[in-house]
């Protein structure tokens, strides 16, 4: 692009990091990046050092809802790609070392599970995404153009499938694929080669469905030491299974009414488990769940819910006691090349990250007595480091004398025709910028350390509370006035302004919520309206929810010519 038509986007955020209230995360093979993903729809890169100390590197913007779940979507080391999926079933391809995004596509449907599976055809290999989520079968995805290729059906009990492993075999070319479903059915399908290769939607059925009584399943983990087992979490306990067969072998009940999240193998006899309040547990497996003990599977068809409670020798807590909002996420990674660290990963509300080392260790030593985190970080700490602080568009027009932290900024809007910033403030005022100048100022040291040579600006005032939103109609259609502003706040109130002159046009107070959101209507309406979104926080208890008038959110037409 050349001449005028030239936009870059720049991102101030000021001293206070932004919100990430962390939904799912991964750790790439390499244990060199972490990335997470929250629930407003953004993916943060972290960066990891090989003694672990961790520190964000980029934010990543596409998704428009929240993050459901993150896989790798490459094998190769010098070729570094995510994929990741929302709740409003966007999937995005993105390269993890300049964060590009290089595919994007949106499906019907909600992944709340990805893994990566790669194959080999001749001298080449491919790459696929095996989905699971709101939907009764399993999505086998193209990992670079994100096309659905086949899908796996259930010709018995069909539903949606709460979790699933991929289990390879490195004595056949047939792997596996173990799936339980939300009604506690097990399923398997096998891979083949010629299955591989399909490129249509014929669907595959499974070749086996078996119910094992797994109601509320949060995770299934295939051992990777062993090759011979199968961990599957459920809320309320969880349980190994034969991976050959899928017999139980043992059964081990929550205590203290806490909920398991999710768990995994660290070793060929340990497994660890973790809770919705941020704690870990190690336990020992028995004898009969070990395949290298004489003893294996000689409880098979005897296991009772509780009969055979492995050791729980260690607890790795969550360092942060903190109040959250939601529940943390926790996941468990090991290096595949060095450094060969077993990672206990955890992301929290509070944007922050956690890491537990995992050494090898025995019930005679156990880890509790060295379980201290080996790293902890959020966005607010890592901002709180910046020498100088992290610079806000406005920051010098917003210090009040007397205070050291300025107003905070609570709704923007660029207009580019005019080259202009509008900013609402959290006391109300609205301050209109020179976009280019302002950015300037903020971002090269010179004389606006010093408060002088700040560039013209106008302060709005008229809401009695903290702005919430903005809109320049004018800017979505080209038959609204250029000269109108609206802005909408806390205050019940949206206000229309002349941009050029700073004078108030007109401000309607009969709203019984603050707004929240401010649009343009379609274009065969009247150029005299726009549209008005407003958020009851309360409802009458002897009103029921479908009456019109107190319905959680609601649009209301405004005629500002009036």
């Amino acid at each position: 692009m050349s001449g005028n038509s030239l936009v870059l986007p720049i991102v101030l955020w000021g001293r206070n990091a932004p919100t990430h209230c962390i939904s799912s995360l991964l750790v790439m093979d390499d244990l060199a990046t972490i990335i997470t993903g929250c629930h407003d729809g953004q993916i943060c890169l972290w960066d990891m050092t090989p003694d672990l100390e961790i520190s964000p590197r980029a934010m990543l913007f596409g998704h428009t809802s929240s993050i459901t779940c993150l896989s790798k979507a490459s094998a190769v080391s010098d070729k570094q790609y995510i994929v990741s999926a929302s709740e409003s079933g966007e999937m995005c391809l993105w390269d993890v070392c300049d964060g590009r995004c290089i595919e994007f596509t949106k499906l019907a449907c909600t992944h709340t599970g990805i893994q990566f599976y790669q194959f080999t055809i001749g001298t080449q290999r491919e790459g696929r995404l095996l989905c699971n989520g709101h939907y009764p079968e399993i999505l086998v995805v193209d990992a670079t153009s994100l096309e659905v290729l086949y899908s796996l059906v259930s010709k018995i009990s069909p539903d949606w499938i709460s979790s699933m492993s991929i289990i390879r075999s490195h004595r056949t070319q047939e792997d596996t694929v173990v799936a339980v479903s939300v009604t506690g059915i097990l399923k398997v399908w096998i891979i083949t080669a010629d299955v591989s290769r399909m490129q249509d939607l014929d669907p595959v059925f499974e070749e086996e469905s078996k119910p094992i009584y797994c109601q509320s399943c949060q995770s299934i983990s295939f051992c990777t030491f062993t090759q011979l087992s199968l961990l599957v979490v459920c809320s309320k306990y969880w349980r190994v299974f034969d991976a050959g067969d899928y017999s139980l072998l043992c059964s081990v009940p929550s205590e203290n009414d806490q909920a398991w999240t999710g768990g995994d193998f660290i070793a060929a006899d340990k497994v660890i488990i973790w809770t919705e309040d941020g704690c870990s547990y190690i336990y020992k497996l028995p004898a009969s769940c070990l395949p290298a003990s004489e003893h294996f599977r000689t409880d098979v068809g005897k296991t009772t819910e509780g009969s055979i409670p492995p050791l729980v020798y260690s607890i790795a807590d969550r360092a942060d006691k903190q109040l959250l909002i939601c529940p943390p996420v926790t996941r468990f990674f090991y290096g595949r090349r060095e450094p060969f660290h077993k990672l206990l990963v955890q992301g929290d509300s509070a944007g922050r990250l956690s890491l537990w080392s995992m050494p090898e260790t025995s019930p005679l030593q156990p880890l509790s007595s060295a379980a201290g985190t080996n790293s902890c970080l959020s966005l607010q700490e890592s901002f709180d480091k910046l020498k100088p602080l992290a610079a806000g568009i406005i920051d010098q027009l917003s210090v009040m004398p007397g205070s050291e932290e300025p107003i905070k900024v609570t709704a923007s809007v660029y207009i580019p025709s005019q080259g202009r910033l509008v900013c609402g403030r959290e006391d109300g005022s609205i301050v209109l910028v020179p976009a280019t100048q302002t950015a300037i100022v903020q971002l090269l040291q010179g004389e606006h350390m010093l408060r002088r040579g700040w560039p013209p600006h106008r302060t709005l005032r008229g809401h009695r509370n903290k702005v919430t939103c903005l809109l320049y109609p004018h800017q979505v259609s080209p038959r609204y006035d250029q000269r109108s502003l609206v802005s909408g706040g806390v205050d019940f109130s949206v206000i229309v302004w002349d941009i050029f002159t700073g004078e108030m046009k007109h401000i309607f107070c009969v709203h019984g919520g603050e707004i929240t959101q401010l649009l343009v209507p379609p274009e065969n309406c009247s150029v005299s309206v726009f549209i008005m979104a407003a958020n009851f926080g309360f409802y009458p208890p002897s009103v029921p929810l479908c009456s019109f008038p107190l319905i959680s959110h609601f649009l209301t037409a405004f005629n500002v010519r009036r």
